[in-house]
């Protein structure tokens, strides 16, 4: 079978992502715009405003016009690099999600290498010492990091750590120690599931016949380990990590409301709350295209664990 050049794999892919955002898009106007609820009197909160000043305010923003051409004013937006403004906060869309994606990066990537750190050496280890402590030890670990909710481990770590021993600072963001707590939190929970599928991934390839072949070989048991069982092992695992990863772009948003950092998930909470529907549209549409970009970055990494992965 012919292999498929790479920049032709990623052009494809990129193609078929364009009908999955377009039913994003329509599928989340949709949503806000048939919801009930007058956005204009949201924004107004407890002022008093007047039927002029409704009418006004809808004109302002295009309410007043059809489903259809207020999306077709949505989509001409968007191609032209504007999702329009703020309906409460006045401000571009696009520099608001830009100013809270910062942060949100910041947290997805410590919080991925703290799942990763904890969770590859923790499946690693339970599946060589199968059936033993270690491995109920190494498996009881993981059943608490899937069992106790992120909040609560939040707050644990911010009444110990912060308040009884002022180690870390408890809220805001800042240098590498306010990042420390809420890290650990996103990242315990994934490194959970990621120990788990580890473990059961190593167990069965460690099983392999070339796994075997190797040791025959006289290899010593850890260079069959890293090298021979690992890498392939490791795949199931790096799906759970992509998406994990996209997820926290997305917004992390009960950690961040923990440790009231800014980020996406509070933006899109704060918009969801205001009926604000410039923000949830764009706030959406960017978490779409961040899925989109880890699905493909993570199909392309296949290939690097497992050489007879082929791009079709």
């Amino acid at each position: 079978m012919l292999r498929t050049p790479l920049s032709t794999y990623i052009i494809r892919r990129l193609i078929q992502a364009i009908p999955v955002l377009i039913g994003i898009s329509v599928f989340t106007f949709l949503m806000v715009h048939l919801t009930p609820g007058d956005p204009v009197v949201l924004f107004a909160g407890d002022k008093p405003i007047s039927d002029e000043e409704i009418v006004q305010i809808r004109h302002q923003y295009g309410l007043d016009k059809p489903l259809w051409e207020q999306y077709a004013d949505y989509v001409s937006g968007i191609a032209h690099g504007d999702f329009g403004s703020g309906l409460h906060s006045k401000r571009p869309v696009t520099d608001t999600i830009m100013e809270a994606l910062w942060p949100t990066i910041q947290l997805a990537f410590a919080g991925l290498v703290v799942a990763v750190l904890f969770g590859v050496s923790l499946g690693i280890v339970a599946a060589i010492f199968h059936n033993t402590w270690v491995d109920s030890l190494a498996m009881v670990i993981a059943l608490l990091g899937v069992s106790v909710p992120v909040f609560y481990l939040g707050l644990l770590l911010l009444f110990f750590l912060s308040f009884k021993y002022p180690i870390f600072p408890a809220t805001g963001t800042g240098d590498l120690q306010h990042l420390i707590l809420p890290a650990f939190v996103v990242g315990f929970s994934s490194a959970a599931y990621i120990a788990r599928l580890v473990r059961s991934s190593m167990l069965e390839t460690l099983r392999q016949d070339y796994v075997t072949t190797a040791r025959a070989k006289g290899l010593r048991e850890r260079t069959v380990v890293t090298r021979h069982a690992l890498r392939n092992a490791l795949i199931p695992a790096v799906t759970y990590m992509g998406l994990q990863f996209a997820g926290l772009l997305g917004g992390a948003i009960v950690t961040e409301q923990v440790f009231s950092r800014p980020g996406l998930g509070r933006v899109a909470i704060t918009a969801i709350n205001n009926r604000d529907y410039p923000l949830i549209q764009g706030t959406v549409l960017i978490t779409a295209v961040i899925y989109v970009m880890v699905n493909l970055l993570v199909d392309l990494s296949y290939a690097v664990f497992d050489p007879r992965i082929r791009y079709a």
